[in-house]
């Protein structure tokens, strides 16, 4: 797939487990120009060590903390000031307090959900708001969940509650922007160990787990799914909206 002469606004990357890093590898490879942005400059040493390994001159990075309307809103008012229009967006930002993955659901606390639900759901909206602002014809956004959206799983709480609604969110804002044209589209990832993953209980048990039921008996990496992110994002998908696309070796439909 060639994606030469696009540009996507990656938001997400903490690291190089990252599965929005997974995405940056998929897209850079196909010719995509992308913008980064970063929770403030802390983040910016670890992506500048990353941005060496790309093939293309990825130079963008817009500070953006999604927990502030008018840094969201100054964050792509930026961004539409040094690329003049971007082709779509990959929303891979989550965050709960990590006490509030431990014990039983109804132990959470009214600020966890708050801050689950804020950072990890509403966020996508938000981001959409400014976002449609400056797509180009056929743009498209993507965010990433996870099958604790759909099922109640052990160790993940409020988080599973924040993807529910997250999902909820995909499928109004394509109903939403459908008629402008622009896609809205989420891919479920399978367990992949990254930065957040660590703060699930029992993380290891759920790869082994899946590695002994899911159809093709091993789990996914960040490229596979990075793979999927940038398909949901180009025109290959352009009749693909308000859609969950599960990445995880099968083992959503196993019961």
């Amino acid at each position: 797939m060639n994606l030469e002469g696009k540009t996507y606004v990656i938001m997400g990357v903490a690291n190089k487990r990252s599965i929005a890093w997974g995405a940056a590898r998929a897209l850079d490879k196909m010719g995509a120009k992308l913008v980064f942005t970063i929770l403030n400059e802390r983040f910016r040493k670890e992506l500048d060590k990353l941005l060496k390994d790309l093939e293309g001159d990825h130079d963008i990075v817009v500070e953006c903390n999604v927990a502030s309307d008018e840094e969201v809103e100054r964050a792509f008012t930026e961004i539409k000031e040094k690329t003049g229009g971007i082709d779509g967006v990959l929303h891979a930002i989550a965050f709960a307090n990590k006490d509030e993955l431990q014990g039983g659901y109804s132990e959470t606390s009214r600020e966890g959900f708050h801050t689950a639900l804020d950072i990890s759901a509403y966020s996508l909206a938000i981001v959409a708001k400014h976002a449609k602002g400056i797509l180009n014809e056929g743009g498209s956004l993507v965010t990433m969940t996870y099958l604790g959206g759909e099922r109640a799983m052990p160790n993940y709480n409020v988080m599973g509650v924040a993807k529910a609604a997250l999902e909820s969110s995909v499928r109004y804002l394509a109903l939403d922007l459908g008629a402008q044209g622009f896609r809205v589209n989420a891919v479920s990832a399978g367990p992949i160990r990254t930065l957040s993953s660590s703060a699930v209980g029992e993380f290891k048990s759920i790869l082994k787990e899946i590695e002994e039921r899911a159809p093709l008996k091993r789990n996914v990496d960040q490229l596979e799914v990075g793979n999927s992110v940038a398909f949901l994002l180009s025109d290959l998908a352009s009749g693909i909206t308000g859609e969950i696309l599960h990445v995880d070796s099968g083992a959503n439909i196993t019961a």
